[in-house]
């Protein structure tokens, strides 16, 4: 009787033993790493053009930019109601939608440069953005080991730097040689990632999962401090986002192909440093890596507020994004102290709690734009600060994560 097993678990032996012996690219990680290709492809060239474009041809200030950058992030705040829509599709499919809805907002970018349909294709390309997100982080957190998660996110964060470098080399090439409108451009860029998307959803087997995940909203007072630090996180994301690129177009007059040069700049140097990043964490903790994370992030706000060189700004700009890398950190943090069967759950509420922040601030800080810019960042190097405090507590021992 000792070799005797139950129905379920031959299914999942025979349904994990198809998926090894099937085509060897037939893989959760190469899945991961195809739809980290499409949403790059599709989120930076929609994001590369967003300010020349919306300054250009809708005539947009730091009110609507924020207006603008709000709304994307309400579905966002939304993430949350993922696990209702996991009660009638799987992740994995759910995840293909998402990409789908992301791709097409992105393609019909370009045909409405006005106010309100600029409002209109962000909340379409977001909606698709943000759950994708959050489906991309319960789906790496369950197929990843522990001991490979903060590696393995490494290696996606590079194929992701990857993919957004082609796209920027693509916008710059687009642009500087073949004088390319943006209708165009974002055409191309949103029908790419939905042929890739139509691809990915026939090409690939649905792989298994270890543990039934929650159907339910979770809030853990355990997981606390995750959530106090996923909140500070998005405030700081939502002021680099907004902000600072459109400092540099704004202030410092950089045309759509210099803003690209320095999107690819950021790339090349991630995708050099993600994967040894990854790997750096693994080997020194969570709490060394938010502590180098924050301190760097302090430094670079005051910068912003002080800068009056564009050369200098530029090198702020590349060092901040070179700090988002240590967002796996957070991610693993999480892993280790989360019960399994929460973490489809936990990933839309902690995506709901990272744009709680970023639903208010892009329209009241744009507003403190008007008034004085560098205002806007002081109050990120405040968040930042409150981040190094918090990030003081973090434990990932056996003991804490079961309490």
């Amino acid at each position: 009787m000792d070799n005797a097993t139950t129905p379920q678990a031959s299914t999942k032996n025979a349904t994990s033993l198809i998926v090894a012996q099937g085509n060897k690219w037939h893989t959760p990680f190469v899945f991961l790493a195809v739809a980290s290709i499409i949403m790059s492809v599709t989120f930076a060239g929609w994001m590369a053009m967003l300010n020349n474009f919306v300054i250009e041809q809708a005539a947009f200030t730091g009110a609507e930019i924020g207006m603008l950058q709000s709304l994307r992030e309400i579905p966002g705040f939304l993430a949350f109601t993922a696990i209702f829509v996991l009660l009638v599709f799987t992740e994995q499919v759910f995840a293909l939608i998402s990409l789908c809805l992301l791709s097409i907002g992105v393609a019909i970018t370009g045909l409405f440069p006005s106010i309100y349909g600029l409002y209109a294709t962000t909340v379409l390309m977001s909606i698709g953005f943000h759950y994708y997100e959050t489906l991309n982080t319960s789906l790496s957190l369950q197929w990843f080991k522990k001991d490979e998660a903060a590696a393995k996110l490494g290696q996606l964060m590079s194929i992701k730097s990857a993919a957004s470098l082609l796209c920027y080399g693509l916008i710059w090439l687009g642009f500087s040689v073949f004088s390319a409108n943006y209708q165009v451009m974002y055409l191309f860029f949103g029908l790419s990632g939905l042929l890739l998307t139509l691809w990915l959803a026939f090409a690939m087997p649905k792989f298994p999962m270890e543990h039934a995940q929650h159907k339910k909203i979770i809030l853990r007072k355990r997981y606390s401090l995750y959530y106090l630090l996923t909140f500070l996180a998005g405030a700081r994301r939502q002021i680099f986002v907004v902000f600072a690129g459109f400092l540099m177009v704004e202030k410092f007059g950089y045309s759509v192909q210099q803003i690209t040069v320095l999107y690819m700049i950021n790339h090349v140097i991630n995708f050099f440093l993600a994967p040894k990043i990854g790997v750096w964490i693994a080997k020194v903790g969570e709490r060394k890596a938010l502590t180098l994370e924050y301190l760097g992030l302090i430094t670079v706000f005051v910068g912003y507020a002080l800068v009056e060189s564009a050369n200098v700004a530029a090198v702020l700009y590349v060092i901040d994004h070179l700090f988002f890398a240590m967002a796996i950190a957070l991610k693993t943090y999480f892993q280790k102290i989360a019960d399994p069967k929460d973490i489809a759950s936990s990933a839309g509420v902690s995506f709901s709690i990272n744009h709680i922040a970023a639903v208010v601030i892009p329209a009241t800080f744009g507003l403190i734009w008007l008034y004085d810019h560098s205002l806007v960042f002081y109050a990120g190097a405040v968040f930042a600060v409150l981040s190094l405090t918090a990030s003081q507590f973090v434990n990932t021992s056996k003991k804490m994560a079961a309490l």
